[in-house]
Formats: C-alpha cells, structure tokens, sequence
C-alpha cells in the first residue's frame, strides 16, 4: 500500500511541477570638389594663427586664445597632430565672406593636408564670424569629449568648406547668434561624420544643421529653438539614425515665408552646387513644433524615411512649392518621397508647378491627403500590399500604381481618391490603426496571459505541496496501523 502511495504522489508530483514549469516559460517573441559660384579665390586668402602647428604634435593640457579679428587661435597647416585637455578662445569680429569659406576668423582652423584629433576640449568664441572648429579643403579635424560654445553672429559650432572633412563624437555644441548653425557647412561643403552627443541652436537663421555637404548623425540628439531643425542646400545630403530632432521656427529668416523643421531648397547664391537634395532618416525622432515638417522649394529633393517617429503640432508633413528663390514659374519643389516600414500622418500640399513621386512600402501607413486642392497635375503614389494608406481629404494623383488590384489597401475614410480627375474605388470600411499599435496590444495581450500562468504557476505548485503532505500523513498512519 504504502509503495502505492508514494508512486502516485510521485507521478502527481512531477505532472504539477511540469505543468508550471511549462506555464512560466515566456512565448518567444513574434517574429564638394570645386567652389561654385564667384567670390574670393582661396589662393588669395591670408592665414594668419596665434599658435601655428605645420608638423606632428602631441599636446596636453594646453590654453590657445586670439582676441585678434582675421586670426585663429591655432592654425593647423600640416602633419598628424594631437591635442587633449586643452582650452581655446577666440574673439575679436571679422565680416567679409573669408571667414565664412576659409575659416579665417575660426577658433581652430585646419587646411593644406593638415589633420587634427582633439579630446576633452573646451572651446569658446564670442566674435562675429567666429566659428568654432573649421575643417577647409583637403584639412581633416577629428573631435570627441569636448563642448563648443559660440555666441557671435555667423559663427558655426562645428563646420566644413570646399571639401574638408570632420569627423565629431560625443560633443556638446551650442550657439546663440544669428546664421549660426551647431554643425554648419559652406561653399563646396566636404563630409561631416557626427556620433553621440548634443547639438543645440538659439539664435534666427540658425538651424541645428545646415548642409552644404554630405552629413552624416547618429546616435545624437538636435535642438533648434528658434530657426528650421535641418536645411539642405543644392546637391548635398543629410543622413540621421537614431536621432531626437526637435524643432522650433518661431522666427522667418531671410526670404522665408513659411515655418518649417525639414528644409530642401536651391538658393542660387553659388554656395551649393544645383542638384538633388537628400534627406534619409532611420529610427529617428523628429519633432516639429511650428510649421511643416516638410518644405522643398526650387529643387529636388529626395526623402528616404524608414522606422521613424514623427509629431507636428500644427503644420503639413510635406509642403512642396515655388517661393522666392529661383525662376518664378520654375521654381517649385519636385519631390520623390519613400516610406518604409514607416508611420505618417499629416497632409502633402503641392502647388501647380511642383510634383511628387511617393512610394509607400513594407508596413507602412500614411495617414493623410495627397494634392488635396488639386493643383500639381504630376502626381504619384506607389503602394505595396503591406502598406495602408487612409485618406484624410479627398486625394488627386495622376498615376496609382498598387499591389493590390481592388485597392482594398487604401481607406476613404469618407474622402474620394481620385486618377486624373476620375473617381477610383477604394476601400470603405473603417480603417485599420497602425501595425505598431496593433503590436503594442498584443504584447500587452501577451503580458497579461503571463500574468495567468504564472498564477497557474503557484497555484500548482501550492496543488502539488499539499497532496505531498497528504500521502506522508496517509503513510505515517499506515506505520502506526502496523
């Protein structure tokens, strides 16, 4: 009997003990080159530096200052140099374009083959022109683990011309004058390499970035408090991964007639070569606090986005119109736009001498109104079967190309789509709410029925203990019987 006893409290046992084990086990989670334009020749530029490095250097714990106007506090012309711990000023105001496209008035300026690496530096100008770190021609600067402060007008945090390279990590940049981008470019640009760290402006025409280069950010956050967060002049580019873009143009600078965050345009001023436009952001977060989030005016622009989060408080996404740069009548914004894997919201406006190409592709869902007034008369989208569109006005393309023959993927959400002034059936039923929210419900699902079985968990266990004590207790009577 008592054999008995312990061979069915064991295979009891071991059932309840496998039971809550297999409950608390979690599901596996579901699958530049030549300077356009006119202007002074480089060759006719003075240099002039209050300490000059020529040859390579190792330094450490050093002060550099000019308070002279037209003089860098160092001057960087040759050799493979390095500077750590070290503090630069610079003051004194210069105003000709010298400064602007050869760095003349910089705090630190390296050119002629030249190339610097600098940690943990503080650097402070507070002159007119005085950028803070310049980057001119064939000259490469590499920064990290350092602040950079400027106050004056036109002076740049961190800056590149006429194909200089700078490659920057973990910096903390900030400027409060007008024209005064944290990472700033100019005529002939170069590549900007940005990684980690904080990039902030506060002053009128002063956005976090302006590129007349091929800029790369990641992993950084950008704050404009005060002109457009990103403008992108002529054939250069902008890049960002996972980036916090904040915002804020309270203030028009310039010809700018409209607020905005996203700014793709050809001056025609000769500092940007005339071409396409690149913007491209990836798990990026990008706020817009005034304004569109959008705007391309004479040019073309192309707009890559991918897994990024959008908020606009009062504006279009995308707004794409002839302004007061360029021909009058030809100066509009030709625009080829792509999402991927993305969520948007917010209404694309095009006026009659702009044009758009979109493609909305691999789960994504774009919430709004394309051409709503019907002025742009080339117009058009392209979708996949894994992507949703849900109007939010009544929408004129001219040409509709989708994967899904019945367009059972676009939702009229009562507006009419429209193909070159005919109506076009589309889905009628409510739509559907973005898959990432549609994910976040379900793993909430997913916690809560956790939340069960690990309940199922205890409850077998406590099972299991007291039909243990209850086959001991049997035994031990069954001893006393004998």
């Amino acid at each position: 009997m008592r054999r008995k006893f312990i061979k069915l409290g064991s295979i009891l046992l071991g059932v309840m003990l496998f039971t809550s084990y297999t409950y608390c086990v979690p599901d596996a989670p579901p699958g530049g080159g030549s300077a356009p334009g006119g202007g002074t020749s480089s060759a006719s530029v003075s240099y002039n530096g209050a300490n000059t490095i020529s040859e390579d250097k190792t330094v450490d714990n050093q002060n550099y200052s000019s308070t002279t106007a037209g003089q860098n506090s160092l001057l960087i012309s040759g050799g493979n140099s390095t500077i750590t711990n070290s503090s630069f000023t610079k003051s004194g105001d210069e105003s000709d374009e010298n400064s602007d496209f050869y760095g003349t008035n910089a705090c630190i300026l390296v050119y002629n083959g030249g190339e610097i690496t600098i940690v943990d530096a503080k650097i402070e100008t507070n002159g007119g022109h005085a950028n803070g770190v310049f980057a001119y021609t064939n000259g490469t600067i590499n920064i990290s683990d350092s602040t950079i402060k400027t106050t004056g007008n036109n002076s740049g945090g961190i800056m590149v011309t006429g194909g200089g390279t700078l490659n920057a990590s973990n910096l903390t940049v900030e400027t409060s004058g007008n024209s005064s981008a944290s990472i700033r470019s100019d005529r002939a640009g170069g590549t900007m390499l940005i990684k980690k760290g904080s990039y902030k402006t506060t002053g009128q025409g002063s956005p976090a970035i302006y590129s007349t280069a091929n800029i790369s950010v990641e992993d950084a956050t950008l704050t404009s408090e005060s002109s457009e967060g990103i403008v992108i002049e002529g054939a250069n580019s902008v890049k960002l991964n996972n980036v916090s873009l904040t915002d804020t143009n309270n203030t028009l600078n310039g010809n700018s007639e409209t607020y905005k965050n996203i700014f793709i345009y050809q001056s025609m001023s000769g500092d940007a070569s005339e071409g396409t436009g690149t913007f491209t952001a990836e798990d990026s977060n990008i706020i817009t606090n005034k304004g569109d989030t959008f705007y391309i005016t004479n040019t073309t622009a192309i707009i890559n986005l991918t897994n990024n989060t959008f908020e606009n408080k009062d504006g279009d996404f995308l707004r794409a119109e002839g302004a007061k740069w360029g021909t009058s009548g030809s100066n509009g914004g030709l625009v080829n736009l792509t999402l991927s894997n993305q969520i948007a919201y917010g209404d694309i406006v095009l006026d009659e001498i702009s044009t758009l190409s979109m493609a909305i592709s691999k789960k994504s869902y774009y919430k709004g109104a394309i051409n709503k007034d019907n002025k742009s008369t080339k117009t058009s989208l392209t979708i996949d079967d894994n992507s949703i569109f849900v109007l939010e006005g009544d929408t004129y393309l001219n040409t509709l190309t989708n994967s899904v023959n019945d367009n059972s993927n676009i939702y009229s959400n009562g507006y009419t789509l429209y193909i070159n002034q005919e109506k076009v059936d589309i889905n009628e039923s409510t739509p559907p709410e973005p898959e990432s929210e549609v994910e976040s419900t379900e793993k909430e699902v997913v916690t809560n029925t956790l939340s069960k079985k690990n309940m199922y968990m205890i409850l077998g266990s406590i099972i299991a203990l007291l039909l243990l004590l209850i086959i001991v207790t049997i035994i031990k009577k069954n001893k006393k019987s004998k």
